[in-house]
């Protein structure tokens, strides 16, 4: 889950030819005039490749970003010219050492030659940084003639919880994050083009997914609407992760040990929301996940629980003092409550929405998560607002579909199919099908699982 810094950009890698280059008209047209508001620093790029078929190689993207989170047959557009921005907002924590600047709040901000008029915005999964979206969608909303932007979230890494002075800051600063870069991005894209823009996406999966609800809770009126690609839901109240987290780390043990508690501890993960059918992903997420993800999350929002310990003992076992796998999140004092508020979801979504979420997700139960949120937008009296697809046999990162095709169905052409929809949904009020479970088609290979995920309707 944490990526490594990227080499600094080699003034090599910026393109020869200019913003008056008449052998491109219009190519990186008045990059010299563009200013990042509110930006501390800032690095402008004339690029003849804007996606990864060029930035990997021209060192404007770090694939450490991006690692695992696509299959590896994803193809990658290409032929998007155009402005590449790199830079960082005023921040105190330095866990971000991309370019060797050591310093938090980077961001990127795109602008194709060819722009159709539209920006989309999006904060990383994980605890990654800010080309950590690039393969996933960035290069694909590039090729489609977006405006791309994207935010480390103010913070990076195992241990971004030190940042911040209280409980719950550290990813309370993650939603800021977003909407500053909303605002400043907004406003470079309309220096770039000399015309305001004409519609706003937030886009996101994960923690991404997360901030995209919540922009479109808190500030709607910078957004036309969103995509939410398996959001992670926190609340004060069961579910969020610290409560399904433990149950299924205390469990996991016995059930893969075999012996007489295997058929108890089996019922207890599923009870705690990771299905039946999901077993063969649970050894590789319980060494990979669940385990760091409970204990760095746990420390953010409740540091108090192990005392001088810094986010508990790896893979402790149940008994052992201060062990995350017996956090009793309903037994912790009421200020762990508090500090999930400054980042709880309420459903109360001001512009549409369309999520989107595996239901083989073993590291964000479905049932526990996005199924969840979605009552809560009904609550809200939202739905209107809203459509959410439950997509058979998807699972929470897409490289996993390399090692199981069999089992498995990437969600990336999800992704794309829900852009499309909310595209439509806002260019002439045609609504996307109504919400359901999108079934795993029957005998499809494994290319044929990669192009297409038909919303259905």
């Amino acid at each position: 889950m944490v990526a490594v810094s990227a080499p600094a950009i080699p003034a090599s890698a910026v393109s020869a030819s200019g913003p008056d280059d008449d052998r491109r008209p219009g190519h990186c047209a008045r990059m010299n005039a563009i200013d990042v508001p509110g930006a501390e620093h800032q690095r402008a790029a004339c690029l003849d490749e804007l996606t990864t078929a060029g930035t990997v190689a021209s060192g404007h993207t770090d694939e450490a970003d991006w690692s695992g989170l696509t299959p590896k047959d994803l193809a990658t557009p290409s032929g998007v010219p155009g402005i590449q921005i790199d830079g960082y907002f005023p921040d105190s924590s330095t866990t971000n050492t991309t370019h060797g600047w050591n310093h938090d709040s980077q961001f990127v901000i795109r602008l194709p030659d060819r722009w159709n008029g539209g920006l989309v915005v999006a904060g990383s999964p994980g605890v990654r940084e800010q080309y950590a979206n690039d393969r996933a969608f960035g290069d694909w909303v590039l090729a489609r003639g977006y405006a791309f932007a994207a935010t480390d979230k103010g913070n990076t890494g195992a241990a971004f919880h030190r940042d911040g002075s209280a409980p719950g800051d550290a990813l309370a600063e993650w939603n800021g994050r977003v909407t500053q870069l909303t605002r400043a991005a907004r406003k470079v894209t309309a220096q770039r083009y000399q015309r305001p823009v004409a519609r706003t996406l937030a886009m996101g999966m994960s923690n991404g997914g997360y901030l995209v609800r919540w922009q479109l809770e808190k500030h709607p009126e910078l957004y036309d609407g969103g995509v939410d690609w398996e959001g992670t839901l926190w609340r004060t109240e069961d579910p969020n992760p610290l409560t399904f987290l433990p149950p299924t780390l205390r469990a996991y043990p016995l059930w893969a040990a075999g012996g007489p508690g295997a058929g108890a501890a089996h019922r207890e993960i599923v009870d705690a929301g990771f299905p039946a059918g999901s077993e063969f992903l649970w050894p590789y997420h319980h060494q990979y996940y669940w385990d760091l993800t409970q204990r760095i999350y746990r420390e953010e929002v409740d540091p108090g629980y192990d005392g001088a310990t810094e986010a508990g003992t790896p893979f402790c076992a149940p008994g052992t003092p201060a062990c995350d796998a017996d956090y009793d999140y309903d037994a912790r004092p009421k200020t762990v409550r508090e500090a999930v508020g400054k980042i709880e979801l309420t459903g109360r979504i001001g512009k549409p929405l369309i999520s989107f979420h595996g239901t083989l997700d073993v590291l964000l139960p479905i049932s526990k998560t996005s199924d969840a949120y979605a009552k809560m937008v009904r609550r809200e009296g939202r739905g209107a607002l809203h459509r959410y697809y439950r997509v058979e046999g998807g699972t929470h990162v897409d490289s996993l579909f390399d090692t199981f095709p069999d089992r498995l169905r990437p969600l990336v052409p999800c992704h794309r199919s829900a852009v499309t929809a909310l595209e439509r949904w806002l260019d002439d009020g045609r609504r996307p099908p109504s919400s359901r479970t999108l079934p795993m088609p029957e005998g499809a290979d494994p290319a044929a699982l990669l192009s297409r995920c038909p919303l259905g309707g």
